[in-house]
């Protein structure tokens, strides 16, 4: 008895498996996702004005922002984390991006939170937007709240680049961190 299937049902089987969970992506022309984004982006950002008020300015003296309104990371010795996102130049939604960690090591639990990347040059704008994996690096400022619930006077006068603000923690793992994730451009 021959249980091999035959090499044109394998690959009937494995375009109907491809084709099925490709759909279940929802990443179609028209299907609402930026809409979805953009509404998100727009919560986050009114959040993070009328908690912190200091970032209106940092945002005003900025190039551009890329808002991530909800980054989910879990880990068990291996972790990863995903998000989708948002860069505005004058508060105007120019490209959709999402941002994906992976890491190694001790760590246990999930989290999630939002953090926004504010690019206070020219050139660091470009950078990231011309790159085709940019990842924050060592030139990134981040910015920490004080006991007043204000971001530092530090931040608001920094020359650095690019500042990240991470906010809105919640969950297990402590101390949220954007070092080796990776932002690429979408389409939602």
């Amino acid at each position: 008895m021959n249980n091999t299937i035959p090499t044109s049902r394998r690959a009937f089987i494995a375009s109907a498996a491809s084709a099925t969970m490709l759909a279940g992506c929802s990443n179609a022309v028209g299907s609402g996702g930026g809409q979805r984004i953009d509404a998100r982006v727009d919560s986050t950002r009114n959040y993070l004005h009328n908690q912190f008020p200091g970032t209106r300015d940092l945002e005003a003296k900025s190039m551009g922002a890329l808002y991530m309104p909800l980054v989910t990371k879990a880990g068990f010795g291996i972790g990863g984390a995903y998000g989708r996102g948002a860069l505005r130049i004058d508060n105007v939604t120019v490209d959709y991006y999402a941002a994906v960690e992976a890491s190694i090591g001790f760590q246990i639990g999930a989290q999630q939170y939002a953090h926004v990347l504010y690019f206070m040059t020219t050139d660091a704008l470009r950078s990231f937007r011309t790159s085709p994996g940019w990842s924050v690096g060592a030139n990134a400022e981040y910015a920490v709240n004080d006991r007043g619930g204000n971001i530092s006077a530090e931040t608001l006068t920094s020359l650095d680049p690019v500042i990240a603000i991470i906010f809105g923690q919640s969950g297990l793992i402590v101390g949220a961190t954007l070092e080796g994730t990776k932002y690429n451009r979408i389409i939602p």
